[in-house]
């Protein structure tokens, strides 16, 4: 049953514009906790029926270019053609295979996984995880159809940093805009509020009705120049070693706002692109790093989602050097509570939020995952711009 929902092509991979299909996502989550087939099933129905944002799923949209392999660059984040981006990596699998596809294709889309607020990067990273075929073309496809670049070759190693983990660099930029708060935030009105008219022309006008991603946008096209300062840990450092910290540190940072709806994207992202950076070589692994650290340092900047840099340091050293033992009837009776919980919610980030630490938590023992997984989120609001019809030319 599991591998049918997944299959499920009845319904396109957005809703009211730019809003993301996330029922798959939840279905790989919430089968990843030991959630009854039947009871995944249920959650699938009562989702494309109604999301939390009061609107039901929509049939697939019409594509409006046919995609081939001398156009598929071109039309990346025009946002006009999914189901023929579909078509093409599906036929491209066909002919050469998945792996080859994605050692090809992925360098060339890794630059804009912060697109559709990470959501086409959440799509292939968890198909990955889950081996299932359709949605590793949806994720392929996905990707490319919401593209928006983070310019991660900007970046430049600087030896001034003295940065030995990823920690520290995220404590630097907290320091920053705690102590430039006033420089900081006019850099932010300026690059989000006023942005050349070239800037602007590169941001598609969905966007735009989002208000969040829009802010996003800008900033990945602009950049400030700490976001391009790269750290030693980035190139000095096991891959393992750097995915461990990024999972501690990003949580962390979910922690300092517990529930932030864009903080939790950052973590269900991040099992995401550790996933896709597996299928490739480890230079093209490395870049998937950077790119993550570029734009989640854009994310961040967007939305001034740094915590004070004492309330870090704290939460840091409160979890440091905590461990559970996994073998505990205590914590096992804990995660069946919380999946039950996850089950109930509306909001599908929640079962996400759920299963992301608790993988974490098997994986590392720290008791960090745990505690994070209690903190759900709640759906935004979404702001008048959405009043308006979707820009869907």
């Amino acid at each position: 049953m599991i591998n049918e929902l997944l299959d499920d092509q009845r319904y396109d991979i957005e809703f009211n514009g730019h809003l993301t299909n996330h029922v798959k996502h939840a279905v790989i989550a919430l089968s990843g906790l030991g959630v009854p087939e039947e009871r995944i099933a249920w959650y699938y129905r009562r989702y494309a029926a109604m999301t939390p944002y009061g609107m039901g799923l929509e049939p697939p949209r019409k594509a409006r270019y046919q995609i081939d392999s001398a156009n598929w660059r071109s039309l990346r984040g025009k946002r006009s053609s999914f189901s023929a981006y579909c078509d093409f990596f599906r036929q491209q699998i066909r002919e050469q295979g998945r792996e080859q596809v994605l050692a090809s294709y992925l360098p060339e889309l890794i630059d804009g996984w912060v697109g559709s607020l990470t959501h086409g990067t959440i799509h292939l990273g968890w198909a990955l995880l889950a081996e299932h075929e359709v949605m590793i073309v949806e994720g392929l496809a996905y990707m490319a159809y919401s593209y928006v670049p983070c310019h991660h070759r900007r970046s430049q190693y600087d030896p001034r940093l003295g940065e030995p983990r990823v920690f520290d660099s995220v404590l630097r930029l907290a320091n920053c805009w705690q102590q430039r708060r006033e420089e900081m935030l006019a850099w932010q009105s300026a690059v989000i509020e006023t942005p050349a008219e070239e800037i602007k022309a590169r941001i598609h006008p969905e966007l735009q009705r989002s208000g969040l991603q829009y802010r996003i946008a800008c900033v990945l096209e602009q950049g400030h120049e700490e976001i391009y300062r790269q750290p030693e840990w980035l190139t000095q450092q096991s891959l393992e070693q750097v995915w461990v910290q990024f999972y501690q540190t990003v949580t962390l940072i979910y922690l300092t706002t517990p529930g932030n709806f864009l903080l939790l994207h950052l973590l269900t992202s991040l099992l995401a692109m550790e996933q896709i950076a597996r299928h490739l070589p480890e230079q093209e692994a490395r870049d998937v790093l950077c790119s993550y650290w570029v734009g989640m340092q854009c994310m961040l900047f967007a939305t001034d989602s740094l915590a004070h840099p004492d309330k870090l340091q704290s939460l840091q050293h409160l979890y440091a050097d905590e461990y559970d033992d996994i073998r505990d009837p205590l914590w096992e009776r804990e995660w069946q509570q919380l999946t039950a919980r996850a089950v109930e919610e509306e909001e599908e980030h929640n079962p996400k939020l759920v299963y992301v630490m608790k993988l974490l938590w098997l994986r590392t023992k720290c008791t960090l995952y745990r505690a994070t997984a209690h903190q759900f989120t709640t759906t935004p609001q979404l702001p008048p711009s959405f009043e308006h019809a979707p820009n869907l030319e």
